[in-house]
């Protein structure tokens, strides 16, 4: 299985980690530690030489509670990020963002992924361009609008929906040409789910995979409230090991990228997870 984006073709055999750069002064977990481009640089830089295949710059928090940033600073944020990054290193580089100006300008600064946490509901010209670049596409399952994904009341049926909401996303991509080879899935962890439905979410995550098995998924646990809460309500600097656990288990279950911010512990756990599955 591989992952073509506009500049490589990326392999998943086994799978992969994305790194999580913000260079936000909110986020949820690392908000304001790297929001210089110097800041920004060295933990890319750590990032890539403790085994990230991916680095996902994001300008704008989706934590609960957050508010939408406009373009320029979204912008201003990002791009000088990215274009450092694309110069310095042979990595792939993802924007995380759901503006299409923001995309575009990210992709001709020099990433090659475009990772939609809306699954092409809040901006579905990201389809367009994403055809047209020839980009990789992250197509995530969310629900509700920016100010409100994080509120949502719980469905009944989280598999269901996750599956419903994957659908439509990728009718919309087809519909602008994005091939298959390009798409990634995520089940959105976090997103409008219960602690349980996120559980849930991984406890079941193949029954999600059969109903796209040409699809590679990403999975996005990293230090998320879920696992605080399995933990006794823990913090977010407490949520490694946890984090840790969820990784084998998406790995476990065919997962082929798992976005993190904690980069090493993550490609041990992996290197281990895909080591006991050769000997299946």
């Amino acid at each position: 299985m591989i992952w073509e984006t506009s500049k490589r073709k990326i392999q998943l055999q086994k799978a992969i980690v994305m790194g999580i750069l913000n260079v936000t002064p909110d986020s949820f977990s690392d908000g304001g530690r790297f929001f210089s481009v110097e800041e920004a640089l060295k933990q890319a830089e750590k990032m890539i030489s403790e085994g990230a295949t991916i680095i996902d710059v994001g300008g704008e928090s989706t934590r609960p509670g957050s508010t939408r940033v406009d373009e320029e600073e979204e912008l201003r944020r990002t791009i000088p990020v990215i274009e450092q990054i694309c110069k310095r290193f042979d990595v792939a580089v993802s924007i995380d963002t759901t503006k299409w100006r923001v995309a575009k300008e990210a992709l001709e600064a020099g990433a090659e992924i475009v990772n939609d946490i809306s699954g092409l509901r809040f901006d579905e010209r990201i389809s367009k361009l994403v055809a047209e670049k020839r980009a990789g596409l992250v197509l995530m399952h969310s629900r509700g609008s920016f100010e409100t994904m994080h509120t949502q009341q719980p469905v009944p049926d989280i598999l269901s929906e996750v599956v419903k909401g994957l659908k439509m996303g990728l009718e919309k991509a087809f519909e602008s040409k994005v091939k298959k080879s390009q798409i990634v899935l995520d089940v959105g962890l976090g997103f409008g789910k219960t602690p349980e439905q996120n559980l849930e979410l991984l406890a079941k995550l193949e029954k999600i995979q059969q109903e796209f098995s040409e699809f590679p998924f990403l999975i996005g646990p990293s230090r998320k409230s879920f696992i605080g809460k399995a933990l006794g309500d823990v913090e977010v600097s407490e949520r490694l090991y946890g984090t840790m656990a969820t990784v084998a288990i998406s790995v476990w279950k065919n997962a082929k990228i798992i976005r993190v911010h904690d980069v090493k512990p993550a490609v041990d756990t992996i290197k281990i997870i895909e080591a006991i599955k050769e000997q299946i």
